[in-house]
């Protein structure tokens, strides 16, 4: 049996700040307008929606308490529609929709909404603490560091400079701003309005024209004290001895930009969808999971990718495009080198170093953003990844109908 994708849908991306548009709206009703939005641009009887499965990477405070149900209640659905929240760190959007294939296929439901939401201007990154980045024991005893030593840390090891990143971050904002103009992100991008139906945000705030390696030039090494000062560098290096030091490359301009923002997908099997009168745009073809080197912690990518086009009996060649969520500039940098692809069918319309990264839901972003450019394109195979914290990747393949 299939897991076909219907639709997606997503929220703007907002400066995950105080003074950013979305700071002023609760994580719930980012998913519960998503999910207002699904039913009213499908006519959809939401007592046919088995569960909503959603992903958070701060399941705590206002994202806790089992987010899913709530928004499932606040959006109006059926009460036979249930919710659940989880969390694979940043790839948790994409493990939902993951998940909700494994159900469709084994014949265990007939329709599931899954994405994910974070807002991180309300409930910050690491609210939720947890012995993998607070214990002394477990840091010292694996030798973990924070993702922006480990993006680094690639750096050196891999030889990328600081204009490598630089260059790719000005061509993800180039990308971003071309798409933006042409109206490429509409189709999926739902906008967020107040009670009184006034504007919130109707496109994603982070994108800057205009960027250039002078620009970039001017920003600090954002983890180079942190590295040195903090001890951290010295901590990674004893993973890697054949290294001298650790060269600081990555900053804010060359990074994921913090934001808040949700994604959702709705998904069902080829019967649910033939009574309910929808029509298939591309049906979930595989995906793998892979655990990696914790210290280094971001090259996932790659070795998932590698383990599920072996798995496929398929080729690198065989995808025609790629999102790689652009949590480092050497990220997909690292990707296109081991995977030996070109930057012209990777992340065409920019990434999340122009776009934002809102930890629980760029997996679906990604997805939707990938699938309405294959549909742009008339392409037939494509493939979302993200590396993950702790030292892990996810890769999924999708097929357009």
């Amino acid at each position: 049996m299939d897991a076909y994708i219907y639709d997606t849908l997503r929220t703007p991306r907002g400066r995950g700040k105080v003074d950013g548009s979305l700071h002023e709206v609760q994580p719930v009703t980012l998913l519960s307008e998503l999910l207002k939005g699904l039913q009213q641009r499908n006519n959809l009887d939401t007592s046919l929606v088995d569960d909503v499965i959603v992903g958070c990477v701060a399941p705590v405070g206002e994202q806790g308490s089992d987010i899913a149900r709530t928004a499932v209640l606040e959006a109006g659905y059926s009460e036979t529609t249930a919710g659940v929240q989880l969390n694979r760190f940043c790839s948790s959007g994409l493990e939902a929709i993951n998940d909700a294939a494994a159900h469709l296929k084994a014949g265990m439901a007939d329709f599931i909404i899954a994405g994910g939401v974070e807002s991180m201007s309300r409930v910050p990154m690491g609210s939720d603490g947890g012995a993998l980045f607070t214990s002394p024991e477990i840091i010292g005893k694996h030798k973990l560091v924070p993702q922006g030593i480990s993006a680094d840390l690639i750096a050196t090891k891999y030889g990328y400079s600081r204009t490598d990143a630089d260059r790719f971050a000005v061509e993800s904002h180039r990308r971003a701003v071309e798409a933006q103009k042409a109206g490429k992100f509409n189709k999926s991008i739902y906008a967020i309005k107040d009670i009184l139906n006034n504007l919130i945000l109707g496109h994603d705030e982070g994108v800057r024209e205009g960027t250039t390696l002078e620009s970039l030039a001017k920003l600090m090494p954002a983890f180079e004290m942190m590295g040195q000062m903090g001890g951290l560098d010295a901590l990674a290096l004893q993973k890697y001895p054949t290294l001298n030091k650790i060269n600081h490359i990555h900053h804010a301009g060359n990074s994921s930009q913090i934001v808040d923002g949700a994604g959702l997908v709705l998904m069902g099997t080829k019967e649910a969808g033939e009574k309910a009168g929808l029509k298939p745009r591309a049906r979930v073809h595989s995906y793998a999971i892979i655990g990696t080197e914790p210290t280094i912690m971001l090259t996932g990518p790659a070795p998932s990718t590698r383990k599920l086009l072996k798995r496929n009996g398929m080729k690198i060649s065989d995808i025609d495009l790629f999102e790689v969520n652009e949590a480092f500039a050497v990220v997909p940098l690292l990707y296109m080198q081991e995977m030996g692809i070109d930057h012209s069918i990777v992340n065409v319309n920019g990434g999340a170093i122009a776009l934002g990264h809102p930890l629980g839901g760029t997996g679906a972003i990604i997805l939707g953003t990938l699938l309405d450019e294959m549909e742009r394109q008339d392409k037939t195979l494509g493939l979302a990844t993200l590396c993950i914290g702790g030292g892990m990747g996810i890769s999924t393949i999708i097929e357009r109908i």
